[in-house]
């Protein structure tokens, strides 16, 4: 929900209404009960996933998927 605040009052209690806005309160600010803008809390930006960031760093062995008979067995459920 959104409060609504004229220009004038705004200028006059801009730190309260910035406080405000960071406790996650979003502040419509209005000229002549005409909305100009909104102050909402600051979140950072996300940061964009770099794929191949990890290249050179992980070793996948050989045999990964490689299963023991008795596991691979019970998966085929015809474990003895």
């Amino acid at each position: 929900m959104s409060r609504k605040v004229n220009i004038y009052d705004a200028k006059t209690h801009l730190s309260q209404l910035v406080q405000d806005a960071a406790d996650g309160e979003e502040i419509v600010i209005a000229k002549a009960g005409k909305p100009l803008a909104k102050l909402v809390p600051y979140r950072p930006p996300e940061v964009a996933r770099q794929p191949g960031s990890w290249r050179g760093r992980v070793r996948i062995a050989p045999d990964f998927d490689a299963l023991p008979a008795d596991v691979a067995a019970a998966f085929r459920d015809d474990a003895p």
